[in-house]
């Protein structure tokens, strides 16, 4: 017979997730039995913010022991306004902005929002070093190419968190941004040597250290020179030789996400999840696969961590020791549904919006006159990003059409009247779409193309560039402003509404 202590300890480090919307029947016999903790994904927040805050609120009546967590990083990034997108700018434009009590009082202000549903860890700040432009998964989640701007960004995003009493997770230890494929997806590999990581990688992550951050969150790349057989989360030199000895961290060390290709593509999750353990995690995020299967993902991990234990493959003392930092955690941070201050929302929203708005500035352009005509192309996004809204500059006098795969007719555009204006992430990331822009950009020079991700070495060939920092409504409206303030002021001139036909997959919003 399992000793009790053990089967409470295996569910303290699990980090589970359900589907819907609304706390499922089986949850409560789980936290009941320990469970760490749920994780809410794109899939539990379809019904909106308010819903969204309701289901955590609900969720954190079970227990005040039971951890609450989504990646709420702001920008691009969101799950509190998974519907509308944030209002907050993410990291791309706060690093660029480069003003720590700005950075600061976002992170205050998305606490204030997450401890009033009784969410008391989040998966932020990414403390990444995006120094590969053409990285697909970090991007503007990151402060920057700099390591000491996005090192004392990060310092200043964990003060804000755990002023306002949430807990941080700095990510994606030891750092995911050079790198050109997405661990969602497939593994990635860092080539760098030792030097370059202590002199790029590592320098937000030991600034946070010496901040008091709750938490690190591991990634599912493989760092060539510290361990060439592993990825990071489930290598024992990563974790406990490096974060844990040479760094020296004693707080809590959170995985990614376990079902991502990076990590579970060849041994699964409840593999994943032991090997993560031995290597030195203390907290097991399952992530969202698998949830048509009801408890059965957090039941199978649990039993594999104590069948590891029953066998040798995982000592029992390691377990307790990463049961014992949960419990810790909770203890600290686990207080239940707090009371935002209106200030301190109100005051993040406001210095979020001036530095959207700051680092666009002013377009030195002229446009022509007339009804403007926008293309937005959806390229997707990464897992991460999800489907959250992107990229409504909100314009007036303006027709807006999607397209994805397919795009539009060069001739058509070239004949437009009005301002014609691109509007995408990643641009140049695709060879088809930039040669499309390219040869747009030739036949008709004064196009406006709006870059809201992180921007390619490429698009410095176009002619007129705007570049946002992020997609999300905090970013793009800033932009359509600094395009409005362009303008000349003129009545509609010509309707483009039937300027690409009636394709069924596009979308048109008409200004």
């Amino acid at each position: 017979m399992t000793d009790p202590a053990l089967r409470r300890a295996a569910y303290r480090v699990v980090v589970s997730a359900f589907a819907g919307t609304t706390v499922p029947s089986w949850l409560p016999e789980l936290v009941e039995a320990g469970l760490g903790g749920i994780c809410l994904y794109g899939n539990n927040l379809d019904a909106g913010s308010e819903r969204t805050l309701t289901l955590a609120r609900e969720l954190a009546q079970l227990s005040a022991q039971l951890i609450i967590t989504v990646d709420e990083e702001g920008g691009d990034v969101t799950r509190l306004d998974y519907g509308t997108g944030s209002a907050f700018p993410g990291n791309g434009v706060l690093g660029r902005y480069d003003d720590l009590d700005t950075t600061t009082s976002v992170a205050r202000a998305t606490a204030a929002r997450l401890k009033t549903a009784g969410i008391w860890l989040d998966l932020a700040p990414d403390a990444d070093v995006n120094s590969d432009p053409r990285n697909p998964v970090i991007g503007t989640r990151s402060f920057g190419a700099d390591p000491h701007l996005v090192a004392r960004h990060t310092v200043a995003f964990v003060d804000g968190l755990q002023r306002e009493g949430v807990a941080a997770c700095v990510k994606h230890f030891p750092g995911h941004g050079d790198t050109a494929t997405d661990s969602h997806l497939e593994l990635p590999c860092v080539n760098a040597d030792l030097a370059t990581l202590h002199d790029r990688e590592l320098i937000p992550f030991a600034a946070a250290i010496a901040a008091g951050t709750a938490c690190v969150m591991t990634s599912h790349i493989v760092v060539e020179a510290i361990d060439p057989g592993r990825p990071a989360t489930l290598s024992h030199a990563v974790l406990t030789g490096l974060l844990r000895k040479e760094m020296g961290y004693d707080g809590v060390i959170v995985t990614d996400a376990l079902d991502m290709a990076g990590a579970s593509a060849d041994i699964g999750i409840p593999a994943a999840a032991v090997a993560a353990l031995s290597a030195g995690a203390d907290l097991l995020l399952l992530g969202p696969d698998n949830l048509g299967r009801g408890p059965a993902h957090t039941l199978d991990t649990v039993e594999a961590i104590l069948a590891a234990v029953e066998s040798g493959a995982l000592s029992a003392d390691r377990l307790i020791e990463a049961a014992h930092r949960v419990d810790l955690l909770a203890a600290t941070y686990g207080t239940g549904i707090g009371v935002a201050d209106p200030a301190v929302i109100e005051a993040g929203c406001e210095a979020g919006e001036y530095a959207a708005a700051a680092v666009i500035g002013d377009l030195d352009i002229d446009l022509p006159s007339g009804r403007a005509l926008v293309i937005r192309i959806d390229t997707g996004s990464n897992l991460a990003v999800g489907v959250a809204p992107w990229g409504d500059l909100a314009l007036s006098d303006a027709d807006v059409v999607t397209v994805d795969e397919r795009l539009a007719e060069i001739t058509t555009l070239v004949a437009h009247p009005g301002p014609v204006i691109v509007v995408g992430r990643r641009l140049d990331a695709e060879p088809r779409v930039f040669e499309w822009l390219a040869e747009l950009a030739r036949r008709r020079p004064d196009t406006l193309v709006v870059e809201l991700g992180w921007p390619g070495p490429r698009l410095s060939a176009l002619p007129r560039t705007v570049l946002g920092w992020g997609s999300s409504p905090a970013c793009a409206h800033a932009v359509g402003r600094a395009i409005e303030r362009a303008r000349p002021q003129s009545p509609e001139t010509s309707s483009t509404r039937d300027i690409l036909g009636t394709r069924d997959t596009l979308d048109r919003r008409a200004r």
